[in-house]
């Protein structure tokens, strides 16, 4: 089997595991520098020089490269636009809610609610934040305290 082949499979397995594992972009990174072996590997290089290649091109993918794609990934909430907006926000209980429903008022306006933990029971007046949308309903939880 040629050594381009090798690394072809290899780039490929640590793309799928990047697909498997979403969110920690790290296989991805080593991927790409499986591929720069490739290249090397068709061009005739020997295999030390293909090992150096991929061990350059992954930690220099792994240092550079992910932590700018982590950035972009992790999206701040002065960014957030849309229900994603509301998650983080504080909400003041106008009806009791529990794992059923009840109401909240979010930044001037109503929204259906449910308790975030099934077993919890928030009281009117209550101050709760809001951990998730779904829908048109707020999933809230009781801030600490």
């Amino acid at each position: 089997m040629p050594d381009w082949l090798i690394w072809v499979i290899v780039a490929v397995v640590f793309a799928v595991g990047e697909i498997a594992t979403p969110g920690l972009f790290v296989l991805g990174p080593v991927a790409l520098s499986a591929l720069a072996a490739v290249v090397i590997a068709a061009l005739g290089g020997g295999v030390l020089l293909q090992l150096i290649v991929f061990g350059a091109g992954a930690l220099a993918t792994l240092l550079f490269l992910r932590p700018i794609a982590r950035r972009h990934l992790k999206m701040p909430a002065h960014v957030r636009t849309g229900t994603e907006a509301l998650v983080g926000t504080r909400a003041t209980v106008l009806q009791r809610v529990d794992a059923d429903g009840g109401r909240v008022k979010i930044g001037g306006e109503e929204w259906s609610a449910r308790a975030y933990m099934e077993d919890q029971v928030l009281e009117p007046g209550a101050r709760v934040e809001v951990a998730k949308i779904e829908g048109a309903t707020a999933l809230v939880y009781q801030m600490g305290g």
